[in-house]
């Protein structure tokens, strides 16, 4: 029996809004130059209760730049979000949606806990008026999937239609599924990331109860400080970005840009606790030997990895254990930081983001920082890329998503050759 070649699969399109930036030139510029989006929360109301009031919220964004006043109305802002990002990607990628197959290409976007915000507001109506005062929309629009439905609708992408929810891991699985789907033959094309909106008084309240959130609320944009001794938390944050990414044969015969190949997914589970990672690093390591066993890539060759680094005091000394474990004295020759010491933890759409940054660093030869880190913790003595983003060539990175749940993920991105 024949065992079917995997096909080859390309990056060929990006779009992101976050909180430090609303498009993905944007994103990576301030990503690069160590520039915080982190700050003191204006969303909603806050008095002296509330030990947590800074988060990582998308500012000066208007959807209806990209959406008719009426869908801005009949979707949350998870789904605007992720929309107007996977709109700039289509974009980006050059690819006509209007003609050609739609049915051999798809989506994939996922989100860490959905239309939360709608959520509350009509708990809200229930409440003060009763059934009669309940929107039409809110289930349409709470959905966990909205987005997914809603950019299938849009670019009339008639292939695989799915969506990914796990937690912090949510981004990074929904490319990786998206990259089996193409490597497979089931899509030529497929829209993937994640999408979050989540900075709410119920998340903020229910993660400040768990001890989760930084309390560094004089400083807000030192209050993301990965692998630094005095991190106390990560910094809830919002945004969406999205990839397109394409069979290697049929981006080569429109002579699309490629910024990257991906080239492994790994995923794996912890079954140690529902929101504690191992402290022993063990599903961090097989997921990322996973992805690199499918790459074909030696441990050697990895140059750069944004890891997940939350700035949580267990979460970071695990992904040190597990990086340091599985590639042993070469970890100190590669690079490894975290982007969300820059836009704080974006929950189901930080996978999404930290992909691009990925893509881009192989793509430009540039790793960008961790800021705040002024004095690394005990035994961290990695190139944590400290404060000041570092010119290099990056032959191979991977990105690290953790999720409650012991959901792990890390994806492998490589530099195209054009072979």
């Amino acid at each position: 029996m024949t065992i079917p070649t995997k096909r080859r699969v390309v990056v060929t399109g990006m779009g992101a809004v976050t909180n430090v930036g609303l498009d993905a030139p944007s994103m990576w510029r301030s990503l690069v130059e160590g520039r915080s989006g982190i700050d003191t929360i204006r969303c909603f109301q806050q008095n002296e209760q509330w030990t947590v009031r800074i988060a990582g919220e998308v500012r000066d964004w208007d959807p209806r730049g990209v959406l008719e006043h009426s869908e801005v109305k009949r979707t949350d802002r998870f789904c605007s979000l992720g929309v107007c990002a996977a709109d700039e990607a289509a974009r980006d990628s050059g690819i006509d949606f209007k003609n050609g197959d739609p049915y051999s290409r798809g989506v994939v976007i996922g989100s860490g806990i959905g239309g939360i915000l709608t959520i509350e507001e009509g708990y809200t109506r229930l409440l003060q008026g009763g059934p009669r005062k309940m929107s039409p929309f809110t289930v349409p629009k709470l959905m966990v999937n909205a987005c997914a439905g809603n950019v299938s609708i849009r670019h009339n992408l008639r292939g695989v239609n799915s969506c990914t929810a796990t937690a912090c891991a949510t981004g990074g699985h929904a490319i990786g599924h998206a990259f089996q789907f193409i490597q497979r033959g089931d899509a030529e094309v497929i829209v993937a990331g994640g999408t979050e909106a989540a900075i709410s008084p119920l998340c903020i309240g229910s993660f400040s109860a768990m001890k989760a959130l930084s309390t560094r609320n004089d400083e807000p944009t030192r209050a993301s400080r990965p692998f630094d001794r005095d991190r106390d938390g990560f910094v809830l944050a919002e945004g969406a970005a999205i990839m397109i990414l394409e069979e290697l044969e049929h981006a080569k015969k429109r002579r699309a840009k490629i910024y990257a190949e991906m080239l492994g997914f790994g995923t794996s589970g912890d079954a140690n606790h529902i929101a504690a990672p191992d402290a022993d690093g063990t599903g961090a390591r097989c997921a990322m030997q996973r992805a690199l066993d499918e790459a074909r890539v030696n441990l050697d060759q990895i140059d750069y990895i944004n890891a997940h680094g939350t700035s949580t005091p267990l979460g970071d000394a695990a992904e040190v254990v597990a990086v340091k474990a599985l590639f042993g004295h070469h970890a100190k020759k590669l690079a490894m930081s975290s982007t969300k010491s820059m836009t704080g933890h974006a929950l189901g759409a930080a996978g999404g983001i930290e992909s691009l940054a990925v893509a881009l660093a192989v793509h430009y030869g540039v790793m960008p920082p961790t800021i705040n880190l002024e004095h690394p913790d005990d035994g961290f003595d990695l190139n944590f890329v400290p404060n000041r983003a570092q010119q290099s060539r990056v032959r191979y990175g991977l990105n690290n998503s953790f999720g409650f749940g012991g959901h792990n993920v890390s994806l492998c991105f490589g530099q195209y050759r054009g072979d």
